[in-house]
Order: structure tokens, then sequence, then C-alpha cells
């Protein structure tokens, strides 16, 4: 016996399925942006000649948005 469709409403939409992918890109470079900018400042007011929080905080971003990405698709993907 066949199941029935999922009625409209729970059926995924391709445009907002881009919207939300784009709005983690979004997401992803404001945090890398944010927290670099902060990295780079507290470099400068530390007088450090390497920029080691600039680089820590823009890893530290891009591995939390990488794994916001992963949970978003594991959820849409039961």
């Amino acid at each position: 016996m066949e199941s029935p469709d999922p009625s409209p409403n729970l059926k995924s939409k391709p445009s907002n399925t881009y919207l939300k992918y784009s709005g983690l890109a979004i997401q992803l470079f404001g945090a890398i942006g944010l927290l670099g900018w902060l990295g780079y400042t507290l470099d400068q007011y530390l007088a450090l000649n390497f920029p080691a929080f600039m680089l820590l905080f823009g890893f530290l971003a891009f591995g939390g948005m990488m794994f916001q990405v992963y949970r978003s698709i594991k959820r849409d993907n039961p």
C-alpha cells in the first residue's frame, strides 16, 4: 500500500532551502569577520607581533559555523 503524499505544508520548497543556506553563508562570513576583527583589535592592544588572537578567533568562528551547518543538514535529513 502506498503512503499518501505529505501535505503541501510539510514539503520543503527549493527557494526556502536556498534562503536558509545563503543565510548560513552570510552568518559564516559575518562571524569570521567580527571575531577576526575582535582578535586583531586584541592583538593590537596587547602589542603582539604575531596575530595569534585573530587567527584563533577566526578558526573558532569557522569551526563553530561548520558545526552549525552540520546540525542544519542533519536536522533536514534524519
